[in-house]
């Protein structure tokens, strides 16, 4: 594949990475497709949460710089099986909380933008 479409994506992984860091709703929906949603296993079943719920939760908390929180994220694997789809799988986390997630990105007329994320996370004490 292409170095510009590696380094197109790894620009959008970052500004979710410093959106999601940062608490901030504009570098998010700059990463994120209007139409994207989050999807993560509850209770034996499926969660399903739009963008825009999303971004109000983000709103309402405080962000993990605020907080003075330890940053560590980082891109784990990234597949990208044509010019307009690929997956990333990424860790991050908002401590106590470590996620993995798993973003789809679709290249639009605006440049790849996360349509989906799938994630899971583990509550770490300490």
């Amino acid at each position: 594949m292409a170095a510009s479409a590696v380094a197109e994506i790894e620009a959008v992984i970052q500004t979710y990475f410093d959106g999601l860091y940062e608490g901030s709703v504009e570098k998010l929906a700059a990463a994120f497709h209007p139409v994207s949603h989050l999807y993560w296993a509850k209770d034996g079943g499926v969660e399903d949460m739009p963008r825009e719920a999303w971004f109000e939760m983000v709103r309402s908390r405080p962000s993990a710089a605020s907080r003075g929180l330890a940053r560590d994220d980082r891109i784990l694997m990234m597949d990208i099986s044509g010019p307009e789809t690929a997956m990333v799988k990424v860790a991050c986390q908002l401590p106590p909380r470590y996620f993995t997630d798993y973003l789809v990105l679709n290249r639009t007329s605006e440049g790849w933008r996360i349509v989906s994320k799938v994630y899971r996370f583990e509550t770490r004490e300490g």
